[in-house]
């Protein structure tokens, strides 16, 4: 398939998700309310892919829309949720307490080391100790040693190697470069560190024109590349549009009634059987494209972006 053609890894959503199978070990690009990888999403959610082992840092509206739609069977997250904007993510918050997702706790920098430890093919990566917390309990895995250096105690963190990752960035070529904007999140550290690698880009070009714009993510990484435009809605993808806080409040508030009343009033419209074409239409169309896309225009719009929508 054109996924795994070296000259072109350009492919459609259907084919770049169903590279992932149930029960992979899933990262997820982007971070909060940042060019989360949002088509992708709700395409596993289409596909009624299950028993997902979700990876990444901060994240928001991603994770929890895949908990609502019961796609996950654990999470090794350091949050989740919608900051000071909505608060508790509560898909997340009821699947994880009633035990149908097993928490794995973890914090970011030790994510991150974890990742970085696949990444550069180690075994393991020294960091400083978890003073003052239980994380050693909850991970029998990491190791304390006397460094041969100094004499401190430092932990020994295994690596993590997701199967795959997903990815939202600005810019794709045909041959699989990417270029993403700052800030990177764990974008980068997780496509090296990923088996396979499904990025959603705004706009695929040519390897021309990527050599004049500095890819940051070389072709060897990436396993498939889809043309998404507005690939992260409701998330932001600066430059290119800002969060959609009317969006989010629709979402979070379709989420305060349980699972079931989520499925009805937001999955039903906006995932199952829809379309991303059609997605934009119910989302408000080029209406709402353009008023996302003038976060820039001045402080005015960018004031109105971020105060409309009622949650409650």
């Amino acid at each position: 398939m054109a996924a795994y053609d070296i000259s072109n890894k350009v492919t459609n959503l259907e084919e770049a998700v169903s590279l992932i199978k149930n029960g992979d070990k899933t990262a997820l690009g982007g971070a909060l309310s940042l060019r989360e990888p949002m088509s992708l999403i709700r395409e596993i959610i289409r596909q009624n892919i299950q028993d997902l082992h979700i990876i990444g840092n901060a994240h928001g509206i991603d994770v929890d829309m895949l908990c609502g739609a019961g796609s996950v069977g654990k999470a090794e997250v350091t949050y989740v949720g919608f900051e000071f904007d909505f608060g508790i993510a509560l898909n997340y918050r009821r699947v994880c307490e009633s035990g149908k997702v097993k928490v794995l706790e973890n914090n970011c920098v030790t994510l991150i080391n974890q990742l970085r430890a696949s990444a550069f093919g180690l075994s393991f990566v020294a960091q400083k100790s978890f003073g003052g917390t239980d994380i050693l309990k909850l991970h029998p895995e990491f190791k304390v040693m006397e460094s041969p250096f100094n004499g401190e105690n430092v932990v020994l963190v295994p690596p993590i190697r997701p199967d795959v990752a997903l990815i939202h960035a600005q810019y794709a070529d045909t041959l699989g470069n990417i270029r993403i904007e700052e800030p990177f999140a764990s974008d980068i550290i997780l496509a090296r560190a990923s088996e396979k690698v499904i990025v959603s880009a705004e706009k695929i070009i040519s390897p021309e024109e990527m050599i004049s714009l500095k890819p940051n993510i070389p072709y060897f990484e990436i396993t498939a590349v889809v043309e998404a435009p507005y690939g992260a809605h409701p998330t932001n993808c600066y430059p290119n549009y800002a969060y959609d806080r009317e969006h989010m409040a629709e979402y979070v508030k379709a989420t305060k009634g349980g699972l079931e009343e989520f499925k009805n009033l937001y999955l039903n419209k906006y995932v199952y059987d829809v379309t991303q074409e059609e997605y934009m239409k119910l989302i408000g169309g080029e209406e709402k494209t353009k008023r996302i896309e003038g976060w820039q225009r001045g402080i005015e719009e960018w004031k109105e972006i971020f105060t409309v929508g009622d949650a409650s």
